[in-house]
């Protein structure tokens, strides 16, 4: 794999896939099931949606892996099997959580310095309701393919869009899955993005011919998406410009609004570019914001603490709430600094855990080796990899899982039926990368929602992109449409 500075740290060699011949197709089902009816017992069930608690799918995810613990028990599988593959996962999703902790420090200080109202503020004047959401998936998209990290575009551009879609009175549900949409769009097609290179050093492809392949099903599900869009965008009620001018008019009177705060967003979009770790780049604008809060929001700072400083430090670590003469802004400017993405990196922990022990009994290979035994057509094998990539986000709870395994269990069967391996690239993106981020408790479901602020719940059914990705891909195979042969030798 030719690797990058995005957010994995991932190498192909290191994914050790763990078989269990004493497991069986349905002791290995047993985890998935009891995990499935504790979640929708919880979602379906119980109004609130805290049967356990605050943490209650954190906790379903951890009493999940203890019974797949128990059923590793009975198949000979030991404890320090179970743990070494739970270190392995936890260990693999130490970048992102520090990086959500960070997104957590820059929603803050990017708050207190005035960027984000700036941001807001200037949106609200050039982004009409009418073309917002498509509008919003091309400038994500863009962002997203610069930098190859659908990550960093939600972190950075897809905040302020959530922040000025929401002030137009648009459902943050259609905004966020308008971001969503074009941030997976980018990443899928960025050579800077991890996945992108992953899956063909999976399959066995070069990056840009996995690229171009990639293309034939990427970009009409992208233009179906923007159309979508576009209809939606027409037909939303919307607050109306005379609303919009209260709402500039109690944004300017708030805060000292200034194109220079500009500066701070657009330093870390061009460190990204120029290739700097995300850790690096995030710090560097959490820094920035912080000198500019100095200088162009000392009341403000005076405001919210008797010291600038320990304003300062509440923004980066805590709850941050500014109060304006407009009731609907008070629930945009408020940020819950580190300490708001505990949930969150609470929930990857837990995801982990449960994807762990679930790979050291032997359950992800054996369940993924039972989809590749119903494969006896071309269809099929295209059917058994985007539901083996599916089932692994859910079960595995990581995107980057449901890419090597797949990948590694599917290769063989591919050449067999003599199949270019961009084609098993290009499935892998297809549906394992982009449906990541429709779970929950899957890393990407979790850090999109946590940046974001709007619950996979609510963006699920507008992540357009995301959903039709797969379908899209099946299709094509299902009507033998640029399915690329092997060439005879």
């Amino acid at each position: 794999m030719q690797e990058n500075d995005n957010l994995s740290e991932i190498k192909t060699e290191d994914q050790v896939i763990i078989d269990n011949k004493e497991l069986s197709f349905f002791e290995a089902l047993i985890p998935v099931v009891i995990l499935m009816a504790m979640l929708a017992y919880n979602i379906f069930l119980v109004e609130d949606q805290e049967w356990l608690g605050a943490y209650t799918n954190q906790i379903i995810l951890v009493l999940g892996g203890a019974v797949a613990a128990i059923v590793g028990f009975f198949n000979k599988v030991s404890l320090s099997v179970m743990l070494k593959e739970i270190w392995e996962n936890l260990r693999s999703v130490f970048v992102p959580i520090m990086i959500l902790f960070l997104v957590g420090a820059l929603a803050g200080t990017w708050l207190v310095s005035g960027v984000i109202p700036a941001m807001v503020y200037y949106g609200l004047q050039v982004l009409s309701p009418e073309i917002f959401l498509p509008a919003s998936v091309i400038i994500a998209a863009v962002i997203s393919i610069a930098t190859g990290s659908s990550w960093t575009t939600s972190a950075t551009v897809g905040i302020a869009l959530v922040g000025i879609g929401t002030a137009l009175g648009i459902n943050p549900g259609m905004i966020a899955g308008a971001v969503i949409s074009g941030a997976y769009f980018g990443d899928k097609m960025s050579p800077l993005s991890d996945t992108t290179n992953l899956a063909p050093a999976m399959a066995g492809t070069d990056l840009f011919t996995h690229i171009k392949y990639m293309a034939i099903t990427t970009v009409p599900t992208i233009i179906i998406t923007l159309i979508v869009f576009g209809i939606i965008s027409f037909n939303i009620d919307t607050t109306g410009s005379a609303d919009i001018s209260n709402l500039l008019a109690s944004i300017d009177h708030t805060f000292n609004i200034s194109p220079w705060l500009f500066l701070v967003p657009v330093g870390v979009v061009t460190l990204i570019l120029l290739k700097t770790k995300p850790l690096l780049a995030l710090a560097s604008g959490i820094i920035l914001a912080i000198i500019f809060a100095f200088v162009f929001q000392g009341n403000i700072l005076e405001g919210l603490s008797e010291s600038k400083f320990t304003a300062i430090t509440n923004s980066i670590l805590t709850d941050t709430a500014i109060v304006t003469d407009n009731p609907k802004l008070n629930d945009l400017f408020s940020s819950g600094g580190m300490n708001g993405m505990l949930w969150t990196i609470y929930l990857i922990i837990c995801a982990m855990i449960f994807g762990g022990i679930m790979d050291g009994i032997g359950a992800l290979s054996r369940i993924t080796k039972a989809l590749l035994s119903i494969a006896t057509s071309i269809f099929g094998l295209f059917a058994s990899t985007v539901l083996s990539c599916l089932g692994l986000n859910l079960i595995a709870s990581d995107q980057y899982l449901a890419i090597v395994i797949p990948g590694k269990m599917f290769k063989q069967a591919y050449e067999d039926k003599g199949l270019a391996p961009e084609n098993l690239s290009r499935t892998l993106e297809d549906s394992g990368t982009v449906t990541s981020v429709l779970i929950p408790w899957n890393t990407c479901g979790a850090y999109q929602s946590g940046v974001l602020g709007v619950g996979v719940g609510e963006y699920i059914g507008y992540a357009i992109f995301n959903y039709l990705s797969p379908f899209t891909t099946l299709l094509f195979a299902a009507l033998n449409l640029k399915i690329k042969m092997l060439k005879a030798k």
